[in-house]
């Protein structure tokens, strides 16, 4: 399978970093199945940084590398475990131990509902129904080095 990964940089050789900001499943080096989303991504970081370039990075990786992975969280589809998954790690409250993480991505598109949701305004239910009417691309992201090594670089294409 490959997974790709939108950047500033060729990233031949992964590795987690501690983000200035909280993600959505933590701290990880995250990746999608979508070229689409990662070429997306890349675009967003360099008009972010001012950066000259940007770039997907592709991965090859075991078609069952989640099951392989002995500690994997996945969220199937957006549902209340996910949605609580995410609002704990935005705000700096959520710690786990897991391998890989695999799910839906709550980009920045959604922000308004997320925060509606955090201000009490929408319950959980009109939340998630809410999120599920926009098209939410997966990410899968890694979690230690462990689950890194999993990975094989291809190439970096630059975008």
């Amino acid at each position: 399978m490959k997974l790709y990964h939108g950047s500033t940089e060729q990233i031949e050789s992964p590795r987690i970093i501690k983000s200035n900001r909280f993600l959505d499943f933590g701290y990880g080096f995250y990746t999608t199945t979508s070229l689409e989303q990662a070429t997306r991504w890349a675009q967003i970081k360099k008009q972010r940084i001012q950066s000259p370039k940007a770039y997907v990075n592709i991965y090859e990786v075991d078609d069952r590398f989640l099951e392989i992975l002995p500690n994997v969280q996945q969220f199937p589809y957006a549902n209340e475990a996910w949605l609580e998954f995410i609002i704990n790690n935005r705000r700096g409250q959520e710690t786990h131990i897991y391998d890989c993480v695999k799910g839906a991505v709550a980009d920045d598109t959604l922000y308004e509902t997320l925060s509606l949701y955090e201000s009490g305004v929408l319950s959980v239910e009109d939340t998630v129904k809410r999120l599920r009417v926009h098209h939410l691309f997966d990410q899968i992201s890694f979690h230690n080095d462990h689950a890194l090594a999993k990975l094989t670089f291809v190439e970096a294409v630059e975008v």
